[in-house]
């Protein structure tokens, strides 16, 4: 097994780390963040840094499998959509937004299933795909950090950095949120033909 894929496994690994870290009663805070929270914002951010250099290790040295196009896409799905379970478990994010997250990616699974079936071409990432990826780890990476609930800004009873972070944590989640539709009507206009047969 090449380095990519191993760094792949190594993610998925990761992922139950994360979930289960905040039922180890790690007491304590560190800038007035709840320690366990930034243990598990820490384990996110190295996840992320693996999807990217799996996917530079595998173009580089061109050690890109069909094992490696198949995990690696699963185990990027898996990390959002627990990390966004767990805000949604602790009351920072509202469910619809992982509701919408979750749907996309059925939509866009289902279709590139059809695709290769009847041998059609995978429509590559677009621009909205690329503001979702980047808007989505920002955003999730911040709203551990935050104290405060999504939109908490808009009740006026925040100040200072608390307000200033929860102002990008917001407009963050939503800009994801709607880059997620448009990638996914990207996607759709792609299945047309798929959808007519």
């Amino acid at each position: 097994m090449n380095l990519p894929n191993k760094l792949t496994i190594f993610r998925m690994i990761l992922v139950p780390i994360m979930v289960v870290v905040p039922f180890l009663g790690i007491e304590g805070r560190f800038l007035g963040i709840p320690i366990q929270w930034l243990i598990v914002d820490l384990i996110f951010v190295m996840a992320s840094l693996t999807d990217k250099l799996d996917g530079y290790l595998a173009r580089k040295y061109n050690q890109v499998t069909t094992f490696g196009k198949f995990l690696d896409p699963l185990a990027d799905k898996i990390l959002v959509l627990a990390a966004m379970v767990m805000l949604v478990e602790m009351a920072k994010l509202p469910a619809w937004i992982p509701v919408i997250v979750l749907a996309r990616e059925f939509m866009v699974s289902g279709y590139r299933l059809v695709a290769v079936e009847k041998g059609g071409k995978v429509i590559a990432a677009s621009k909205w795909g690329k503001l979702k990826t980047v808007t989505q780890m920002i955003a999730i990476v911040l709203a551990f950090l935050d104290l405060n609930a999504f939109g908490e800004c808009f009740s006026g009873g925040l100040q200072g950095g608390d307000l200033i972070l929860n102002v990008i944590v917001t407009v963050m989640m939503l800009v994801q949120t709607f880059a997620t539709i448009f990638s996914g009507i990207d996607y759709m206009k792609g299945a047309k033909e798929l959808i007519k047969d």
